[in-house]
């Protein structure tokens, strides 16, 4: 789950997509129009912010492509969350100022520690081997270092 620490955010509405579960504090990008939880391997300039709501299958959001759903966006660069850290890796102190992914899979709310791939998170600073601080490297800003 990221959840913002520092600097300066905004809330803003996308459409759902239908079918889609995501869960609170996930990432999330804009596909076809819609939001979709982000993925290692989604492009980090698609990305629009985070989840503040879970969407499960008993909800409007879920049954209905388009519903308006929140979504927390940076409007600041280096604005900072602290996230959990998948258990396929452990965070430590040296891992600060360098570039991460997100986890596997459609969850979008981890941080994996041993992938560097498209570099979607920055560590900022270390809170334990579960979580840290991390910059999100999102959206129309993106630069693959």
């Amino acid at each position: 789950m990221f959840i913002r620490k520092q600097g300066k955010t905004k809330f803003m509405y996308f459409g759902s997509t239908a079918s889609q579960a995501i869960v609170k504090g996930a990432c999330v990008a804009l596909s076809s129009g819609r939001l979709i939880p982000a993925a290692n391997d989604t492009d980090p300039s698609t990305i629009v912010g985070v989840i503040r709501h879970a969407i499960t299958s008993a909800d409007t959001e879920y049954a209905t492509a388009g519903t308006p759903v929140e979504v927390e966006v940076p409007v600041e660069k280096n604005v900072v969350w602290e996230a959990d850290v998948t258990t396929d890796g452990a965070l430590t102190n040296t891992d600060q100022g360098t570039y991460m992914d997100l986890t596997t899979g459609d969850t979008g709310d981890e941080v994996d520690t041993t992938v560097s791939t498209l570099d979607t998170v920055f560590c900022t600073g270390y809170v334990s081997a579960t979580k840290g601080y991390f910059v999100l490297n999102i959206g129309t800003d993106y630069m693959n270092p």
